[in-house]
């Protein structure tokens, strides 16, 4: 347990997002510490809503945030849909709360009201700037009595209120980072509130992890400015203030913090979903991205990370955000999951890929694993309006399982399956061969393929029949490679056996046939 913990105290973290756009991949990453430090110490993870943007807060975003905590299987004990005894758990239902405080803070004259126009405002900035000198507010308006501020709201002036900041080092104690030191002075009077009962973020913040008893605000490092801000407005107000811990930044290929607009990084986690990463994957990726269990492990389930975590085994230098080693993590999932169940979770992309439609007669959107009625019914080629049983589907993506990286690549490997296969002539011959050699290769194939016995069909007696013959040859490339594009129509795909056992004699055969046509 941290040191700084206290042994009589209950571990209370919470995650705070803003419903202001989608849940971000980073956000995800912060989740995940926050449950694992709490369940580690058997602790409470909350989760709170900071909606005090309430222009740009939206219920959507707010329902993208259950659904990605759903996702990733953090199960969260107090706040959104579950409640409990600190709530509101929206900023938006504790203006009460807010107006309390902050009343308090403009009694005790720690804050006051600032009716300085956005114009004035500029101006002195400019001229602090033109000056060499860092643009803080001036303190004009914390000379006004209460008497005179009260006219000044009557008259119905604009105004925020202000926290009084005395010049002074501020000192906070990181989990990670160890000490940090903050020189108050360059900040000036911030503005804390919009009015009583509207808070900005700080201010916000700070009342409500009290209120929720928060022991340990742990989030990402571009918090770290916000820090010593929330420290003056715990100390004016008098309240606890938590152990805080920044997360390290993540980083992309260039070493750059992580952008939400960069274009090599999916931003949401609904595009996690959508590409087919698997969320035991994504937790096991992003547990990397600033954690490390000290050996040569890197694959843990949800339960090991809990087991394994510590403040400790945190790194404090910028995480790098790998993708081909987020697909390495979803590939050995894939690999390890059961065929039916990998099978399920493929149809709804076969289906997005307008190879197949489910055979129910419904248009509503399909979930992501069927029951057994569901199985029975099957569902139905769309070129060929043939019948596809599960079975079927499930033999198809036996083929790719090895291979796949993603749930939606799916699609474009098992193409030829389901439709006719297109293919320039010249991709039909092998690199040592020549064109002129090839008609001789495609007759040898129809005709041995023909003698064999349908109900023989099967992978091992194509590699009997055919084996001796690519041997022959002295390199069975000059067999087997036209073999593959005849009946994949591509120069990357599963075995050639592989894939004639699984599309049967007739169409095999009808494959080979339309090679000899294409050349």
């Amino acid at each position: 347990m941290p040191k700084e913990q206290k042994l009589n105290q209950e571990v209370r973290v919470r995650m705070a997002p803003s419903p202001t756009g989608p849940f971000h991949i980073g956000s995800a990453r912060t989740a995940l510490f926050n449950y694992l430090f709490a369940k580690k110490f058997q602790g409470k993870f909350i989760i709170r809503i900071e909606d005090t943007d309430r222009t740009r807060s939206k219920v959507e975003w707010e329902e993208s945030i259950q659904e990605a905590l759903n996702w990733l299987r953090l199960d969260y004990d107090e706040g959104l849909e579950k409640g409990g005894h600190f709530g509101s758990y929206r900023q938006s239902e504790r203006s009460e709360i807010y107006q309390k405080y902050t009343e308090k803070l403009l009694f005790s004259r720690e804050a006051y009201y600032c009716f300085c126009t956005p114009a004035e405002l500029e101006e002195h900035r400019n001229s602090q700037l033109a000056q060499g000198l860092a643009p803080i507010y001036s303190g004009k308006c914390r000379k006004l009595t209460k008497e005179q501020s009260a006219q000044k709201k009557e008259a119905g002036d604009q105004c925020v209120i202000r926290l009084k900041v005395t010049p002074q080092t501020v000192v906070v104690n990181d989990l990670l980072k160890g000490q940090i030191e903050y020189d108050v002075a360059l900040f000036g009077d911030i503005v804390i509130a919009k009015s009583v009962d509207e808070p900005l973020y700080n201010l916000a913040c700070v009342i409500d992890d009290f209120e929720m008893k928060i022991t340990h605000v742990i989030r990402g490092e571009e918090h770290l400015t916000n820090t010593p801000k929330q420290f003056l407005i715990a100390k004016a107000l008098g309240l606890d203030i938590p152990q805080y811990l920044h997360l390290p930044l993540i980083l992309n290929q260039q070493r750059a913090k992580l952008s939400k607009r960069d274009p090599s990084v999916a931003a949401k986690v609904s595009d996690y979903i959508e590409q087919g990463y698997l969320p035991e994957a994504v937790v096991n990726f992003i547990a990397f991205l600033g954690w490390n269990p000290g050996d040569t492990r890197e694959i843990f389930s949800l339960e090991e990370l809990i087991q394994d975590f510590s403040v400790e085994k945190l790194q404090k230098s910028g995480a790098i955000f790998n993708v081909p080693k987020l697909d390495w993590f979803n590939g050995y999932y894939i690999r390890q999951m059961s065929l039916d169940k990998l099978t399920n979770l493929c149809v709804p992309y076969l289906v997005k890929a307008g190879l197949i439609s489910p055979l129910w007669g419904k248009s509503e959107v399909i979930p992501l694993v069927y029951d057994s009625n569901f199985t029975v019914l099957g569902f139905e080629n769309n070129k060929t309006k043939e019948k596809v049983s599960f079975n079927q589907l499930a033999k198809i993506i036996s083929l790719y399982q090895e291979r796949l990286k993603k749930l939606a690549e799916i699609g474009e490997l098992v193409e030829l399956f389901f439709e006719e296969v297109e293919y320039p002539k010249e991709i039909l011959k092998w690199k040592k061969m020549e064109m002129a050699e090839l008609p001789a290769v495609l007759d040898f194939l129809l005709k041995t393929l023909q003698e064999v016995n349908e109900k023989d069909w099967n992978k091992e007696k194509l590699e009997s029949v055919l084996m001796p013959e690519a041997e022959r040859l002295g390199d069975r490339g000059k067999l087997l490679w036209p073999l593959r594009v005849a009946v994949s129509g591509k120069m990357a795909s599963a075995g050639p056996f592989e894939i004639a056992e699984v599309l049967g004699k007739e169409k095999t055969l009808q494959r080979i046939k339309k090679a000899q046509e294409v050349l």
